[in-house]
């Protein structure tokens, strides 16, 4: 499979996985949700790294990158998501997180002098001037579904969700170098998942009140949960890393910007609302520029 389709595949899971977020996240608070999600999800990625002998590829020089990778990228980028998305509802938190392409891509351009030729820059815009449209246009204004609601103060909300673009961005180009080397990406993953899910006990143990759950955890929550931690971060952050492996910075980002595109079929079979015409326009640009990028 190429990195094309390996960064499409995880954006998809991304997006079923956002929409698997809402109900946890919001019964346990931003901070408690990542918490207990980063701890599923660093068992379930070291224990995987090690069954398939993933640890032996690692070497010393690759832990403190893909450490600090896992701390800006997951302890605080996916954090500020979560925030985000508690006070926007996953769609509008979707369009403010896919501008970790627009990072990326900056950020990949500067630091590695990664181009991009006039089909992929072409194919790329499309992609972003679709997730763009989508998403912002594709609002309705009436009927709205609770999801579709702002809670508190909009600045912060867009804040957050900014936030959680660029350290999701940064996170990456961290990784890049590490993911050019014979290191294991499920090892690779599980590193940085350890390292959040640490920064996240470190936080609750100082007693912060940021840290602590609105609710108490149950069962049901703590499955979906673990739902949430497979898809989105065993399967989907590790597909991220293969396709750093084999593609550029600025593109892997932008193809996985398509995830809020994919949220809307789903959002629409979720709440019986049908998405804008603008959301749809907005879906058609996206699905022609990535049928260019991936051709």
């Amino acid at each position: 499979m190429t990195y094309e389709w390996l960064a499409l595949t995880a954006a998809a899971l991304w997006a079923i996985s956002s929409l698997i977020s809402v109900t946890p996240a919001r019964h346990l608070g931003s901070f408690a949700y990542s918490r207990w999600r980063m701890g599923c999800t660093a068992v379930m990625l070291t224990s995987l790294a090690w069954f398939i002998g993933g640890w032996a590829s690692i070497e010393s020089s690759h832990i403190l990158p893909m450490a600090l990778s896992g701390f800006v990228g997951i302890f605080i980028g996916d954090t500020a998501l979560f925030a985000c998305m508690n006070r926007m509802g996953p769609r509008q938190a979707g369009l403010l997180f896919s501008c970790h392409a627009v990072f990326s891509t900056i950020l990949g351009y500067w630091l590695f002098h990664e181009t991009l030729s006039g089909k992929e820059l072409f194919g790329a815009t499309m992609v972003f001037s679709g997730v763009v449209i989508a998403i912002f246009f594709g609002r309705k204004q009436a009927n709205q579904h609770i999801w579709e609601a702002v809670r508190g103060k909009i600045h912060i909300a867009i804040g957050l969700g900014l936030l959680a673009a660029f350290c999701q961005a940064m996170g990456g180009i961290i990784a890049k170098p590490v993911m050019e080397t014979a290191a294991d990406p499920v090892a690779a993953s599980a590193i940085r998942m350890i390292t959040a899910f640490a920064a996240h006990l470190t936080l609750r143990a100082t007693g912060a009140n940021i840290a602590k759950p609105l609710q108490h955890i149950n069962w049901q929550i703590l499955g979906i949960t673990a739902i949430n931690g497979l898809l989105a971060m065993v399967f989907g952050m590790t597909l991220i890393l293969y396709a750093l492996q084999k593609g550029n910075v600025g593109m892997v980002a932008l193809l996985s910007s398509t995830t809020p595109i994919m949220i809307l079929p789903l959002l629409w079979i979720y709440t019986k609302q049908r998405p804008s015409p603008f959301a749809w326009m907005g879906a058609v640009l996206a699905v022609v520029g990535t049928s260019i990028l991936v051709s």
